[in-house]
């Protein structure tokens, strides 16, 4: 598989995409004014203690709390996704959700060092914990944690003792360490550097905090750029492509320092049209806002996405087959299981999904589908647990969720819709706007009154004039309607005349 990264790096937006096959799968945006916040160290001030839900909320500076859960407490020593876990002597052991009081450890007006782990989605401030974790490129250190681990995704047996063992001699008395993937196969002294540097970076935090009144912002991760550089640029990566000259010295620097061996790899682009276009990236970015995706045999996912839950659904759409219709469903399946796996991916859905796949009769297609949709999630740097599927043909799984999906990032709630994607028919605010002039003739003692609705809606009521005209002589009172663009569709204003002034709610439904 041939990945790149390609980097567009304008002053106000710097976006990353990332393609396997030439096909993208990961996209990164961050904005000037809106930068991410998970990795950023805070000293918070807590506002409440709540034992009802085992959480607390912190003042940390931003424009919402923060919420710490008592399974993020430092106390709290759960698992950690992805590791293998070697106790330290001195460790505390694993402590479960239901053996922590929250009360028992904060106090209102305490002031506490926290790390962001969930950027702010919806409503909802940032999560935070207490664990901190501070990521180098081949190790990550955990102050006030006494563990050692490897990451999973290095199988080699020999090669993950090499590491327990390295790690042991070059864990600090204060701190866990974990080695990330990148650091197969590399060398003690290289890894003896990372953990200099983490410490040192650690001593900073310690003394910016104690030096701070709460609340304050101790410590800011690595801009999007360098922390894809330090997460993402690896031997498995063939090229990284920018079209910043700028940011592209900026990166090979780094690189000299931390990996030589892939500074030959970065590619400064020196094309004279944007870089996503040359590369057929902006098109895919516009898909991703897309409702339906189709497949290349020609079934589609329809992709709806709720404030807690994720829903997918598989149609064959015009793909007919050659064989048996189990054939058909079955195909549409295998293919419909990759392209979700990608989806999830590349739009950055998370929290529950749901993947309504076509039923199926047999056990073995079932089965395959199941494990090909693993193996393509396993792909994915998020956190995901995937389950049977059920006899509905239903796949729920969970998926990790750091920020808002690139959905909710790119748009606005619409203001005429609220976000239901429907407005009110021309009939209905034809008919509701009838009813508001039926009850305003009935209570008032007015006798003209002004109506102000979008140009569709006026054109409609025109052609039911003579309904209107009814009403103007059941009621002696004369109706006169105006077209107004800067009204929605479904939008209705009226007003008295004589009066100088808009009618009150009492005759508005």
């Amino acid at each position: 598989m041939y990945k790149e990264i390609v980097i567009n790096a304008d002053p106000s937006e710097t976006r990353i995409a990332v393609l396997e096959d030439a096909k993208l799968v990961e996209l990164f945006v961050e904005r000037e004014e809106e930068r991410r916040l998970v990795g950023d160290v805070y000293k918070g001030r807590v506002n409440a203690v709540l034992p009802g839900i085992q959480a607390a909320f912190l003042d940390v500076g931003l424009s919402r709390t923060a919420f710490l859960h008592s399974s993020d407490l430092l106390e709290s020593i759960i698992d950690f996704d992805g590791f293998d876990i070697d106790e330290g002597s001195g460790g505390g052991g694993r402590r479960g959700k239901a053996d922590l009081n929250i009360q028992d450890h904060l106090k209102k007006g305490q002031d506490v060092m926290i790390q962001v782990i969930k950027e702010p989605i919806g409503t909802k401030g940032p999560k935070v914990t207490c664990r901190l974790s501070l990521p180098g490129r081949y190790l990550v250190l955990m102050p006030g944690l006494k563990h050692a681990g490897v990451s999973r995704k290095i199988v080699d047996r020999d090669e993950r003792t090499r590491l327990k063992q390295i790690l042991t001699e070059l864990r600090p008395n204060h701190a866990g360490l974990i080695c990330r993937t990148a650091a197969e196969g590399r060398t003690r002294k290289e890894l003896e550097a990372d953990v200099e540097f983490l410490v040192g970076l650690w001593k900073e935090i310690e003394e910016t905090s104690a030096s701070s009144e709460a609340p304050a912002i101790i410590h800011r991760d690595m801009e999007m750029m360098t922390g894809m550089i330090r997460d993402l640029f690896n031997e498995d990566v063939d090229r990284l492509t920018i079209d910043s000259r700028v940011h592209y010295k900026q990166i090979v620097n780094y690189l000299k320092v931390f990996s030589p061996e892939l500074k030959n790899r970065v590619k400064l682009f020196k094309g004279d049209g944007p870089i996503f276009d040359e590369y057929g990236i902006e098109a895919e970015i516009q898909k991703t806002l897309d409702r339906k995706v189709w497949l290349k045999k020609g079934g589609y996912l329809i992709i709806d996405q709720a404030e807690a839950m994720v829903v997918i659904d598989v149609n064959t759409g015009r793909f007919t087959g050659k064989k048996s219709q189990e054939d058909t469903i079955h195909k549409t399946n295998l293919e419909a299981a990759e392209e979700i796996a990608r989806q999830l991916r590349l739009r950055d859905l998370g929290g529950i999904v749901v993947c309504d796949f076509i039923d199926m009769e047999e056990e073995q297609n079932k089965k395959s589908v199941l494990e090909t949709f693993r193996a393509a999630l396993r792909k994915d740097r998020a956190r995901t647990k995937i389950f049977p599927i059920s006899d509905l043909g239903l796949i729920e799984m969970t998926r990790q969720r750091e920020r808002e999906s690139l959905f909710h990032y790119f748009t606005d709630r619409c203001p005429c819709c609220d976000g239901s994607g429907q407005i009110l028919s021309l009939k209905t605010v034809a008919l509701k706007t009838e009813r508001v002039i039926r009850r305003i003739g009935a209570k008032s003692k007015e006798n003209m009154i002004q109506v102000r609705v979008h140009p569709a809606v006026a054109t409609f009521l025109f052609e039911r004039a003579a309904f209107i005209e009814d009403l103007e002589k059941k009621f002696k009172l004369r109706v006169d309607i105006r077209e107004d663009p800067r009204m929605t569709r479904d939008g209705l204003r009226i007003f008295f005349p004589r009066l100088r002034k808009e009618v009150t709610e009492e005759y508005l439904p």
